[in-house]
Formats: structure tokens, sequence, C-alpha cells
């Protein structure tokens, strides 16, 4: 029963990170076409919608879909139930956009942002449409869905985005480009996924799964609310083409790290409901997970770091090169949040939702203690806040589970710190290649080329368990998938 288990959750995990990887791939060459052909300031328009139709975006989920992965026996009652919920409630968060549209433009004394806010919003209405579908694919591991899905909306958005900025759409293309993805997205998995609503809703069922999912609402509302509060504000006091540099340079971490962090959230919150009456177990799928993703992360965030002038000079064009810092900066920031899904995970797991909501008020009132003391200074000092913040956060993340699983911080700082020296002595060999001579293609290459070489012959030489264990999944996978 365990090796089955095992192998469901690795190809769960193995088929979400081929949806997220085929997603985020085509986004990123499309973000890098069109960033080649719009300008900053047309980036930076967008991100000041995007502020506002992200917190909208957290009402979606309402906390109800992880109530719906976590809840034991959930049924078609719950799932209805859930379904006709979001739908209505959407509905009339879209009135609130349409509503508000006129004085989130005053708010940044851009007339021009009313007609954008209301299209860019309908994606508020979709999403209410998918979002059950997910948390029904997500409990039941069944991520090949996923991957087709995704993959149909992405490569039809990428051509209506590129063919939409060529005939000079400007900041239509952008916005046309994420609603279509979303629609198509939504569509396909309707049509792969056979579940559907009943004529059944339960106003007891309701109440018995926001009890659970008022907690993480509120606390994705405060996380969400607090990331987006530096876009507002440096779309506010700054300039628009600043917010653009500031987004760019978290793109190009965000693209490999939400690849990951989104596979490990997607399939560690059942996997680990499934086994929270064994605390044991949970500790075990924690650690690993932590250790596992630090192997994984910490070298590809801080390779990226030690290439960013080149990454960015070769993929993006030298206009953007005041994005480098934010990029190194935002590497870092990146770099750890693996273990903080992890941590949350098992107390999410474990039915601690009070918990969760008490530790997002902490670490919201650290980082905007940080936020309001870097804003008047510059950009780059609220990023750096961004990436102290979150140094705390992990320690107040994974505190917890002293208690809850026997797992102490200094003991997950002891489990990823082989990891974290490897990858520092890598990056540092990628930087000083940096410094040679060579044209800009070849030293990126020489770059990537010899950090890979240094971590794989340092993982062999200090027999790093997680290479190892890595090593003897993937042949497990393989012998499972012939038989």
């Amino acid at each position: 029963m365990d090796t089955f288990k095992n192998t469901r959750v690795i190809s769960g995990f193995i088929w979400r990170f081929m949806e997220r990887v085929g997603a985020q791939l085509v986004q990123f060459i499309v973000s890098i076409v069109l960033a080649r052909i719009l300008n900053p300031s047309a980036y930076g328009t967008v991100a000041l919608i995007t502020v506002f139709t992200t917190i909208m975006q957290v009402f979606v989920d309402s906390g109800l879909g992880n109530a719906l992965i976590q809840k034991k026996n959930a049924d078609d009652i719950d799932f209805s139930t859930v379904f006709y919920t979001n739908i209505v409630f959407c509905l009339l968060l879209y009135g609130v956009m349409w509503l508000f549209a006129p004085a989130i433009a005053g708010f940044y004394h851009q007339p021009e942002l009313v007609p954008y806010v209301r299209v860019l919003s309908l994606t508020i209405v979709v999403s209410g449409v998918k979002n059950v579908q997910q948390a029904y694919v997500s409990r039941n591991m069944l991520f090949k869905r996923f991957f087709f899905a995704t993959l149909a909306g992405t490569i039809g958005a990428a051509v209506l985005g590129i063919t939409l900025a060529l005939h000079g759409a400007g900041v239509w293309a952008i916005i046309a480009q994420q609603l279509f993805n979303l629609t198509v997205d939504t569509c396909v998995l309707w049509i792969t996924v056979k579940w559907r609503p009943i004529k059944a809703f339960s106003f007891q069922r309701l109440k018995g799964l926001f009890s659970f999912g008022w907690k993480l609402l509120v606390s994705a509302l405060i996380d969400t609310g607090y990331n987006n509060l530096r876009q507002l504000l440096i779309g506010k006091i700054y300039s628009p083409s600043d917010l653009a540099y500031y987004n760019q340079g978290d793109k190009f971490p965000a693209v490999i790290v939400n690849n990951i962090n989104t596979s490990i959230d997607s399939v560690l919150l059942p996997a680990m409901s499934s086994e929270q009456d064994h605390k044991d177990h949970v500790r075990n799928m924690t650690r690993r997970a932590i250790k596992t993703s630090t192997y994984i992360m910490a070298p590809l965030m801080i390779g990226l770091a030690a290439c960013s002038r080149e990454v960015i000079s070769l993929i993006l064009t030298d206009k953007w090169l005041p994005c480098v810092p934010y990029l190194q900066i935002f590497c870092f920031t990146y770099m750890i949040w693996p273990l903080h899904t992890a941590n949350l995970n098992a107390i999410k797991a474990l039915g601690r939702s009070d918990m969760f909501l008490k530790l997002e008020i902490i670490k919201k009132c650290v980082g905007l203690t940080l936020l309001l003391i870097t804003m008047r200074i510059s950009v780059l000092a609220m990023a750096i806040s961004l990436l102290i913040s979150g140094v705390c956060s992990l320690i107040i993340n994974s505190w917890p589970n002293r208690g809850l699983l026997n797992y102490k911080v200094e003991d997950q700082i002891k489990d990823i710190l082989p990891n974290i020296i490897m990858a520092l002595i890598m990056g540092t060999a990628v930087f000083g290649i940096g410094s040679t001579p060579f044209p800009t293609v070849l030293r990126l290459i020489v770059q990537i080329v010899v950090g890979a070489g240094i971590y794989y012959i340092l993982s062999r030489i200090t027999k790093n368990d997680t290479y190892f264990y890595a090593v003897n999944l993937i042949k497990q996978h393989k012998d499972s998938s012939k038989e």
C-alpha cells in the first residue's frame, strides 16, 4: 500500500511539474517576445491593474477549495455546494470591480485604465467556474488533466498575444493573452474532467467547509494584499517603468520557482491530508520535501543570480538591464519558498487553519514594518526588505512544527545547509566566469555547463543523500512504469 501511495504521489508530482513547466515555458517565451515588442510602461500599466484583480482572485477560492481537499469524506454535495457558491460570489466580485474601475483609475491618475480594469476583471468570473474542477483534480491526484488543459490555453494565448502586439495593440495584447489563456484552460478542464455539479446545495455542508476555509481565506487575503502592496506603492510613488523593472526582475526566478513550488503544493496537501492521523508520516514527508526542494532550488536560484546580467542582456536586450539587481534579490527570496510550502502544508493537512492564520498575521506585521521603513528610500530598498521578511517568515512558518511534528527549526537548517553550501560554491565559480571577455552567448553557455558540472561533482563527492534519493526515486518510477 505504501508503494502504491508513493508511486501515486510521484506520478502526480511529475504530471503537475510537466504541466507547470510546459505552461511557464511557453508563457516565458511569449513574455520575452512581448518585452522586445512593447515598452516597459505597457507592462507597468497591466501590473497596476493586476494588483487589484489578484486580490479579488483570492475570494474566488474563499478557502473552500482547500477545505474540499482536506475534508476526509467530501462528496458530490460538498463539491456542488462550493461550485454554486463560487459562481454567485464571483459575479458579485466582478460587479464590484466594474463599479470601482473609475476609482482605481483615479487612484493612479490614469483615466485610460477604466476599460482595462473592466475587461481584465472577467478573469474572476472564469476562475469561479474553474475552481471546483481544480479542487476535484487535486483531491483525486488527476494531475494529467491539468497538463492538457493548461497546454491548450497557454499555446492559444501565446499566438493571440504576439499577434495583437505585432499589430500595435499594446496593453490590450497582454490583457487578451491572460483572459484567453484562462478561458481555454477552463473549457478544456471541464471537457477532460468528468465531474459535474448535481442539483444539490447544503448550507450545513457549506458552514462546515467554511469553518475550516475562512481562516485560509483571511490568511490568503493578508498574504496577497501584502505581496501586492509593494507593487501598488511602487506604481503610486514611483513610475510604471520602475514597476515594470521590478516585475521583470521578479518574473525570471518566479518562472522556475512557480513550476516546482506549485507542483509540490498541489501534491503535498492531498498526500499529507490522507496521512493526517499519522504524524510521523507527515513529518517524514515534510522533511523529504524540504531537503529535495532545496537541493533543486538552491543551485537554480544562486546560479541565475550569478549570471543574471548575461541572461537579461541576451534575452530581453540592454533596455531591461535596470531589472538585474531586482532579479538577483528575488533569486535569494524565492530560493526558500518551497520550505514555506512544506511547513505550511503540514499545518494545513493537520487541520490547524487557526494556526495558519496566526502565522500569517505575525509574518505580515514583520513584513509591513520593513516595507514602511523602506518605501520612501527606493524601489531597490523595498525589494531588499522583501528578502529580509522572507527569512523571518521561514523561521515563523517552521516554528509550529517543533510541537506538531517534532521537526525543529534547527533540524530543518541542518537538513538544507549542505545543499546551500554546494550551491554557493557553484555560484561563486559561475559569477567569476562572468568577468571573462567572451561574447555574451558563449559566456552564458560556459557558466551553465560549469555550474551544472560543479554541482554534480559536489553531490557525488559529499555523498549527498538527496541526490542519491532522487536517483533511486527515478529508477523506482521507471521500474513501476514497466510493470
